[in-house]
């Protein structure tokens, strides 16, 4: 009895459409056993193909469905396809020709096709036609980041910057141009990213939205708690998207260890201690200075212990180091939150610098980020026993920024929670801001 003919073939099956499908009746017609290898979504990312409408179950659903596979696998390593050709004994190895040439290494290992594409069919054509989304940045003299955003939005499949209005720059920025008035802005966009000062967020976001604009904001959304809740009741009673940008909620290496920590690989978390801090010339008058270390780090330092603690602290104590007697920016700024039965630490500082790590500790074991944690693609998982021990690496490309964007536009187009940030996060953050500027529990130094 001669062996049955093994083909692999492998895609990232994206919104699966008819060419999608022709490649797979072709694989399936060399031989008598189709193995598909459908790509992890973290591959995806570290291959630059951050743009996907679909979850990787979706996606594996969407191809069962065709009956074309007799088996389904998982891709989600550089080399996998060498393992996976002789792991499954394969006899054919079939691709797409827009690849000819690419896997011709397979070929000492068993055969490889390049098969014909559908021409004028793709998943990238498709998505961008599906959207055309115009983007409006309100900024306040941060270029460097403004710039950041422009740079990554050309990554983002159908997503346009139509232009910027600031107060530090009336010439436009990298080609963009520059608008006259915040009207003027957005009356030209469908959606805004807003990097202005914290206490202009408030009255520039209920205007975007009271305007039908779509908004991503620099955190914080707003200085105090009610104002936040405010503008995300406006947001979902108009069906409208309001979203935190803080860009490391995107970062994978960011999502894994939230993972870890929650499902009790290290135990009962007990602490967290998140540092942030950078030295600037505050004197600069490019830098802002609503923009004081308790609203250009906090967000950024808070995440992690309102996203593992949760938000249900039942006290917090704020110390301050303020530049002046004016009060008018901390220079660094410690905060404790209690928790029933764990710890917080923030320490946040613009006028003073300090290792900018991450740890988690737990009954069991801890989680180590190295500086700048906030940028991290490493981690690692530390126990009594280093045997233990565990390294954790993931590629993170533009900070995080083409992540944010990529669910920004997710959720405008079909609104599924794509915010890695929840309302009751935003809402604390809020909360914590809006007390520093209150004097509520604050001491200075």
């Amino acid at each position: 009895m001669s062996k049955a003919v093994r083909v692999i073939t492998y895609g990232t099956y994206d919104m699966l459409h008819y060419g999608h499908i022709r490649l797979l009746e072709r694989a399936k017609a060399l031989g008598d056993y189709l193995i598909v290898g459908i790509t992890s979504d973290d591959y995806d990312k570290s291959r630059g193909k951050i743009n996907l409408q679909q979850s990787l179950m979706e996606r594996i659903e969407a191809v069962r469905a065709t009956g074309l596979a007799d088996e389904i696998i998982v891709e989600e390593y550089d080399g996998q396809k060498i393992d996976d050709v002789q792991r499954y004994d394969v006899d054919i190895f079939a691709i797409g020709s827009d690849w000819l040439g690419k896997f011709d290494y397979l070929s000492q290992f068993c055969r490889v096709e390049y098969l014909d594409r559908t021409e004028g069919v793709s998943s990238s054509a498709i998505r961008a036609s599906k959207r055309s989304i115009r983007l409006g940045l309100v900024g306040d003299g941060k270029n460097a980041i403004v710039s950041k955003y422009i740079n990554e939005s050309k990554i983002v499949n159908g997503l346009d910057i139509a232009g910027i209005v600031s107060e530090h720059c009336v010439d436009g920025i990298d080609g963009v141009p520059h608008f006259g008035s915040y009207e003027e802005l957005l009356a030209e966009c469908d959606a805004v990213y807003i990097i202005s000062k914290p206490t202009e967020h408030y009255r520039q976001i209920k205007q975007a939205l009271e305007c039908g604009r779509h908004v991503l904001v620099e955190s914080p959304i707003a200085t105090t708690k009610e104002d936040v809740e405010e503008l995300l009741a406006l947001a979902k009673e108009r069906g409208l998207v309001l979203m935190d940008a803080i860009k490391t909620a995107y970062a994978t290496a960011y999502n894994r260890l939230l993972l870890i920590a929650k499902e009790g690989k290290i135990g009962d978390v007990i602490s967290v201690e998140a540092t942030c801090t950078s030295l600037r010339n505050i004197e600069n008058a490019d830098i802002p200075m609503a923009w004081n270390s308790i609203c250009g780090w906090g967000p950024t330092a808070m995440l992690p212990v309102f996203q593992i603690l949760g938000t249900g602290y039942t006290k917090s104590q704020i110390t301050t180091l303020f530049r002046d007697s004016a009060n008018s920016f901390d220079l660094f700024t410690h905060i404790h939150f209690s928790y029933p039965k764990a710890v917080a630490t923030i320490k946040v500082g613009m006028g003073v610098k300090s290792e900018g790590e991450l740890v988690i500790s737990g009954t069991k074991g801890y989680i180590y980020v190295p500086a700048p944690w906030w940028k991290t693609d490493y981690f690692e998982t530390r126990f009594e026993d280093q045997s233990d021990n565990k390294r954790y690496f993931y590629q993170l490309d533009g900070e995080g920024i083409r992540y944010e964007l990529v669910a920004f536009v997710k959720e405008i187009e079909a609104p599924k929670s794509y915010s890695y940030i929840s309302s009751e996060v935003s809402a604390s953050i809020g909360r914590v801001i809006g007390d520093f500027y209150a004097g509520k529990d604050l001491v200075v130094i």
